[in-house]
């Protein structure tokens, strides 16, 4: 008799695979960071926390100063530009969501979709581009002012005015994460059962009522999952931002002046970077966009279950 060959059943054997798949990631992920966190010990070593909230970039080395670095004006940059991304897409992508998936008509929803979407697949060095010798210009010469004018009184849209600024790189940021929030809202909205809007249409609700008491209380979780989606687009993009944002080194209390983002000065100066501590400071830019992109994950994904949780009924401690 032949011995029997061993086999594993394959539902034992598909589990492993993708337990393996999992591991690998996750053993990615943590390489990525292990690497990152080894090589910017020395900058943590020297300068320690006052890296992460010291204002002062100077890598230049000379005699009479050392080199010191402070990363807060970069992290700023990239809070203050991805939140106004965010304040401008967030009701352009959910309201085209809305207007695709509840009233627009069948003949027009494929070419919009179509449209949108084929946002998403540009380069970001085309957007780069494309807002350097139109959208810059645009907004230097129209709107910039008329906010100036109206809401000068606000630190926010005080003058002077420049077209490289941190305002250009969050219009083009929110252009950029447009069509990610417009695609995940309208396939949430479009899960949402057809049985809430007959419920809701019965008991005399207007279109209008249905959507805002019925359709969008459904897909809450969903559409915070979308809008998180499209903040860590904004938190991590570098080459558009880098070209219209107007690098600059320090803290600037209006939209009007010129700002960084962790990714865009990596970018920008990780070719200049010509001794050990300074590509070690950039290293260490780096792991804290890793850091702040893992917490905002982390917190939409708690807000996310929250939510679900009371739209299920549940009642949270």
């Amino acid at each position: 008799m032949k011995p029997k060959r061993f086999s594993l059943p394959p539902d034992s054997l598909f589990k492993w695979i993708l337990a393996t798949a999992g591991l690998f990631i996750v053993m990615i992920v943590g390489l990525m960071i292990a690497v990152m966190a080894i090589e910017s010990w020395p900058v943590f070593q020297q300068f320690g926390l006052q890296f992460i909230y010291g204002g002062d970039w100077n890598p230049s080395e000379n005699a009479d100063r050392p080199p010191t670095f402070g990363a807060l004006p970069f992290i700023y940059g990239t809070v203050v530009s991805s939140i106004l991304a965010l304040i401008i897409a967030v009701p352009l992508g959910l309201g085209t969501a809305i207007f695709l998936n509840e009233l627009a008509p069948r003949f027009l929803r494929t070419p919009i979709s179509f449209l949108v979407e084929l946002l998403a697949a540009i380069p970001s060095v085309v957007y780069g581009m494309w807002g350097l010798f139109y959208l810059v210009p645009f907004l230097h010469d129209h709107i910039m002012p008329f906010l100036s004018d109206t809401l000068g009184f606000i630190p926010l849209f005080a003058p002077p005015i420049r077209g490289f600024s941190m305002f250009s790189a969050g219009v083009i940021l929110a252009i950029m994460i447009l069509p990610f929030i417009t695609a995940v809202a309208r396939e949430v909205l479009a899960a949402v059962p057809n049985s809430q809007r007959e419920a809701a249409l019965a008991l005399s609700a207007t279109k209008w009522d249905m959507i805002k008491k019925a359709v969008i209380p459904y897909g809450r979780s969903g559409i915070v999952g979308a809008v998180m989606l499209g903040w860590g687009r904004a938190l991590g993009e570098t080459m558009a931002v880098t070209m219209v944002i107007g690098n600059s080194h320090f803290i600037k209390t209006s939209l009007f002046q010129a700002g960084y983002t962790m990714a865009s000065v990596i970018a920008n100066e990780i070719r200049e970077a010509t001794y050990p501590l300074y590509v070690e400071a950039l290293i260490a830019i780096g792991l804290l966009l890793f850091a702040v992109t893992f917490i905002v994950n982390g917190l939409a994904r708690l807000l996310i279950i929250r939510m679900s949780k009371v739209s299920m009924g549940g009642q949270n401690e």
